[in-house]
């Protein structure tokens, strides 16, 4: 009998297997899209989960500021006095432990809201999937295995639930985390604001050129 060769394994552009990763074409097109399908169905939910994450940040913030607060203006006043006055810095722990409370709350309803917000939009999406995959040839059918049909239903649409889940709120709050910091820090020093983003920029330099081994 002759010797039966192996059969060869193309792999296309749209294999999940080994070789090069496709390159993904105008991202920002695609990210206007999940957006959209998320605004689209849920306008108010996501009013409300960009609230609850400015609160949220804008909360956390003012719990970093209030430590430079609570040593200057509550706790070094009081150093020597021989019948310091605690309820000022009860007061202001209290006004505090709201406002962290708040951040807290925040946090938990937009993660709430999220879920909901993903869920649907998932929905939707194997929903417009399976009634555009009712009106494809079957052409189609024969040209791709069923397993790289159904991973778009699971893997691919459940890579869609992380983004729309985690990456989005994660965005807008690190947009929001960044700025904030850094209003907060000009107001504190300016100074000391210039000196930070210098030494930033340098690390950034530093990291790119040992990462493109100029060093």
């Amino acid at each position: 009998m002759a010797e039966q060769k192996p059969r060869e394994i193309k792999m296309g552009r749209g294999a999940r297997g080994m070789g090069p990763r496709p390159k993904l074409e105008n991202p920002g097109r695609i990210f206007k899209r999940l957006c959209a399908a998320s605004f689209g169905h849920y306008k108010l939910h996501m009013v409300f989960v960009c609230l609850g994450i400015f609160l949220s940040v804008l909360c956390t913030v003012r719990g970093t500021l209030f430590m430079k607060e609570l040593v200057d203006v509550y706790i070094l006043p009081m150093i020597g006095q021989k019948d310091p006055d605690f309820i000022p810095l009860r007061n202001a722990i209290i006004r505090m432990v709201i406002i962290l409370a708040v951040g807290i709350l925040s946090t938990f309803t937009y993660n709430k809201l999220m879920i909901y917000v993903s869920q649907g939009s998932l929905k939707s999406i194997r929903t417009t999937l399976f009634e555009r995959m009712e009106n494809l040839p079957v052409k189609y059918f024969d040209t791709h295995s069923h397993g790289d049909i159904m991973s778009v239903y699971t893997n691919d649409v459940d890579t869609l639930r992380q983004v729309i889940s985690q990456t989005m709120p994660q965005l807008l709050n690190s947009v929001i985390t960044v700025v904030s910091i850094l209003i907060s820090m000009i107001a504190l020093s300016l100074p000391l604001t210039f000196v930070t983003l210098f030494m930033v920029a340098v690390m950034l330099f530093a990291s790119k050129a040992v990462v493109s081994g100029r060093f």
